[in-house]
Order: structure tokens, then C-alpha cells, then sequence
């Protein structure tokens, strides 16, 4: 039996090469690179191969093609997302990269020495590293291009796993808090397992119905297939049950507070950012590709979940005490609000929620990276408790994070309040009002907790023993830059990125 080899359009598919690639060389760098070089060798191949892969995306612009014998589309929406995850991958590289902050970085030098133990305590004072976070955070970027491009369920399953397992392993590995780190990891990883492996079951079924993993295939089945709708809409809950857990939506979301807590914050601000485009990249096309046409019978139950994840996320973000909870929680709110732009089932839905994602996800990584600097005796002082004084203590960084919540509330003059505009646009477009009304009901919740951080930092006296804002180093200073101009300039002249969304809603099919 001869089998063919499938055509490969290698420069459509050169950005998710281009990462990957640089990910092994990186591997190859731990084996033969001097432990003293590492750092700085792992810090600019990674930084040289998220610019690379970023001049590929922009190279491919308008390009609509389907390739790998139909199992990636590289289309708008594939290219809009595949930039705005490089993009912000590398400023979380950035983050990573930090060293002043830590003696040696966030990283643990050793992954392997037990939390808590004498060799452990002995290493978090050493000014060495774990720099394999490195082409583990590439790998889990090259996972999430292909993530979003992924034209076959299948792919889209292996896909799934390049990007999740490198994430579990970067939770573990907190130079400090170890025990707290590994914590998060196992739950991750656990959590992790079940839901893929319910993905992978939605796969089997829908394949039973369809004859076909390929999303246009369904699509062709879902509209004459005589076969019983039980396997498509069985096999359809267990893969939304995976997609829905990657993007920390209600009720699949427990796991985002607890791995936010724990984990080292420049992966928090990895995970927060990029994963969140991944996932919802990968729902855009799953429901706009190959279900498209059962809307009626979906629809129902997205709305459902958006309007539970915003008042879940809202409501419990208020009751929080630890500054990266509190924006876990903020995370799960929001994703609420970018299943509004999903559910509205337009063209108008794709580019409001391309929009949303770049916007939030550059908010966001500013937010940790303002985190990583508010620090005491023990490393980052996360209880809100020890933000009170902020404000006189380190005016420029409480204004920082300042603007930073504010976008997140969703005010006039940041990125923040386009996003939910355009998302609540569109929304009403698709005729989904309530969800809207549940949507503006939720923001003015979640505004509380937020402007409680605010008054907070202005408005108390600070602890005579509270917490330093250190000075950040380069990679920090950077990313906090991009971080607010990104927030500001999205809020204020917002066409630019809104157009390139609009030209990007289109899918290949």
C-alpha cells in the first residue's frame, strides 16, 4: 500500500515552523551551550525567532489557503491570531527574561529539587536559572499558531497538547513558593488530562457522524448526513468541554485561579494572554467552520454560559484578597465577554472578538508585570492588604496599574472600552440583547473590585513595614511600556487595529 505524501505550502506554514524550530535549537543550546551563557543565548534566539516568525505572519498577509492535505487553514482570522499570540509571546519573553528582580530569574534553578527541602532554599539564593522556560515557552507558542490554524480536529487535538504540556511544566518551576508552584502544576495537568481527554471523545463521536475529522467535512455532513444528530451533539458538548476549560470559561474555569496564584507571574502572564487567543481562536473556527449551520441548537447554550461566566467571574473577582486571584477571576469575567462576540455569529462577532483579544491580552501582561515589581522579604507581595500606600509609596507604578484597571473596567480612553463595546455592538447585531444587558450589568460588578485597588493604593496609609516597588530591569521596563502604550493607543485611536480585525473575519473553508 502506497501512501502519498501530503503537499506542504511550507511558507504559509512557516511561522509555526519557525517557532518550533527554534524551540528544539533551543533544547540542543541546553545540551552543548555553557551553563553561564545560556541565559543570554536562549533570550535572544527565542526574542530573533518570535520577530521571525512575526515578519513570516505578515508576509503571508491576504493569504487564504488550506494546506498539509487539508489540515490547516491559513486564512484572517489564522494570520490576525497567529500575530497577536507572537506579539504577545515575546513580551512575555520579556518578562521572562527579568533578572534583576530575583537572584538569577523566577525560575527555579533545579526543577527536580523537592519544595521546601535544605538544596531548595539553598538554590532560590543562587544566581542561577532554569532556562529551559525558554524553548518550553516557544514550543507552547508554536502549539498555539497551530492551534488557531488548525483546519482538522485532529490537528487541532495535537495541537492542543504541544501547547498544554509545556505549560504544565512551566507552573511548576517558581523559584519561590515552590510548593504552592508544583500545586498548581499537578491540578493543571490533572484538569488538563480530563479535558482532553473528553476533546479527543468529542472527536470519536463526531467522526462517528461524519465520517470525517476535517471541519469542512462536518460541515458538509451536518447539513445531509442521515446519521443520528445524538453522536454530532454528544460529540460536540465533549468538545466544547475541552475548548471551553482552555479559555477558563464557567463552569470549566476552577483551575484559573489556584494556576494563576502559583505559578511563576511571567507564565501567569503568558497563560493569561496568549492561551486565552489560542482557545478562542480555536472556538471561532470549530463554531464558524463546521457547525455553523446547527447554530440553533448551540447558540442557546453559548449564551447560557457567556452570562454565567460574566456574573461568576464578576461577583467572585469582589471577594477576593490576593491581587493575581483577583485577576484570575478578571480573566474568567472576561472571557464571558469575548463569547459575546462568539455567540453573535457574524462578521461583525469575528472581528469585535479578534479585536477584544489582542487589546485585553496586552493589558493584561502589563497588570503581572506591575505584580512582579511590588515585592517584600518573601518575593511578590500579592495580598491587597500590602498594596495599601501604593500610591505614595511608588507614584509612576500605582499609576501604572492604574490604567491598567481602568481598561480592564472597561472606561472611556482605553482599550478595555472599545473591546466591550465592539463585543456588545455586535451582540445586539445578533440579536442577543439580553446577554448584552447581563454583559453591562456584569462590567459595572466587576468595576468594584478594581476601583477598590485604586483607593486602595491612593487612599490608605502605607504599612511601616509593607512592600518595595523594585526598579525593573530592562525586559520588565519594556514590557511594562508596550503594555500601556498598547492600552492607551487602543482606546484612543483604535481604527487601525478595529480595520485590520474587520479585514481579517473572513474564514477559508
Amino acid at each position: 500500500m502506497n501512501i502519498d505524501a501530503p503537499k506542504l505550502d511550507y511558507a504559509a506554514l512557516s511561522p509555526m515552523l519557525i517557532l518550533l524550530g527554534a524551540a528544539c535549537v533551543g533544547i540542543l543550546v541546553e545540551a552543548f551551550v555553557p551553563r553561564r551563557a545560556r541565559h543570554w543565548v536562549q533570550v535572544v534566539l527565542s526574542l530573533a525567532a518570535l520577530i521571525a516568525a512575526f515578519v513570516a505572519v505578515v508576509l503571508q498577509a491576504k493569504t487564504e489557503t488550506i494546506t498539509a492535505a487539508g489540515a490547516v487553514a491559513i486564512d484572517g482570522p489564522a494570520l490576525f491570531l497567529s500575530g497577536s499570540i507572537i506579539v504577545l509571546g515575546a513580551v512575555s519573553v520579556l518578562l521572562m527574561a527579568e533578572r534583576s528582580l530575583d537572584s538569577g530569574s523566577a525560575f527555579v534553578a533545579q526543577a527536580a529539587v523537592v519544595a521546601g527541602s535544605a538544596p531548595d532554599r539553598k538554590l532560590a539564593s543562587e544566581p542561577t536559572s532554569h532556562t529551559e522556560a525558554f524553548p518550553l515557552a516557544l514550543f507552547a507558542l508554536g502549539g498555539m499558531v497551530l492551534f488557531v490554524s488548525a483546519n482538522d480536529l485532529l490537528i487541532m487535538f495535537i495541537a492542543l497538547e504541544v501547547l498544554s504540556l509545556p505549560l504544565y511544566l512551566l507552573c511548576a518551576l517558581a523559584r519561590r513558593r515552590r510548593l504552592l508552584s508544583q500545586e498548581a502544576a499537578v491540578k493543571y495537568f490533572l484538569l488538563g488530562a480530563f479535558a482532553s481527554a473528553f476533546f479527543l471523545y468529542g472527536v470519536a463521536l463526531i467522526y462517528g457522524y461524519a465520517g470525517s475529522v476535517d471541519l469542512a467535512a462536518i460541515h458538509d455532513a451536518v447539513n445531509g448526513s442521515p446519521a443520528n444528530d445524538v453522536l454530532l451533539f454528544v460529540g460536540l458538548a465533549m468538545l466544547l468541554i475541552g475548548l471551553l476549560f482552555k479559555a477558563g470559561v464557567v463552569p470549566f474555569h476552577s483551575w484559573t485561579p489556584d494556576v494563576y496564584q502559583g505559578a511563576p507571574t511571567p507564565v501567569t502572564a503568558l497563560m493569561a494572554a496568549c492561551t486565552k487567543v489560542a482557545a478562542f481562536g480555536a472556538i471561532l473556527r470549530v463554531f464558524y467552520v463546521a457547525f455553523q449551520s446547527t447554530k440553533w441548537d448551540w447558540r442557546p447554550v453559548l449564551i447560557a454560559i457567556a452570562m454565567l461566566t460574566m456574573v461568576v467571574g464578576a461577583v467572585l473577582a469582589v471577594t477576593q484578597t490576593d491581587i493575581k486571584r483577583l485577576l484570575a477571576y478578571s480573566s474568567i469575567a472576561n472571557a464571558g465577554f469575548i463569547l459575546t462576540g462568539v455567540v453573535a455569529l457574524n462578521e461583525r462577532g469575528v472581528s469585535s472578538t479578534l479585536f477584544y483579544l489582542a487589546a485585553y491580552g496586552f493589558t493584561t501582561i502589563g497588570a503581572f508585570a506591575v505584580v512582579m515589581l511590588v515585592r517584600d522579604a518573601d518575593g511578590e507581595a500579592t495580598h491587597l492588604s500590602r498594596w495599601a500606600g501604593l500610591g505614595r509609596r511608588s507614584p509612576l507604578y500605582a499609576g501604572v496599574m492604574t490604567v491598567f484597571l481602568l481598561a480592564f473596567a472597561g472606561l472611556p480612553l482605553t482599550s478595555g472600552f472599545i473591546s466591550k463595546f465592539a463585543v456588545f455592538a455586535a451582540a445586539i447585531d445578533g440579536g442577543s440583547v439580553a446577554l448584552v444587558i447581563v454583559g453591562v450589568i456584569a462590567s459595572m460588578i466587576l468595576a468594584f473590585p478594581y476601583l477598590r485597588v485604586i483607593v486602595l493604593m491612593y487612599l490608605s496609609d502605607p504599612a511601616e513595614d509593607g512592600p518595595t516597588v523594585s526598579v525593573p530591569g530592562g525586559f520588565t521596563a519594556a514590557a511594562l511600556t508596550i503594555g500601556v502604550l498598547a492600552t492607551v493607543a487602543l482606546g484612543v485611536v483604535p481604527t487601525q487595529l478595529l480595520d485590520l480585525a474587520g479585514e481579517a473575519a473572513q474564514f477559508v473553508r
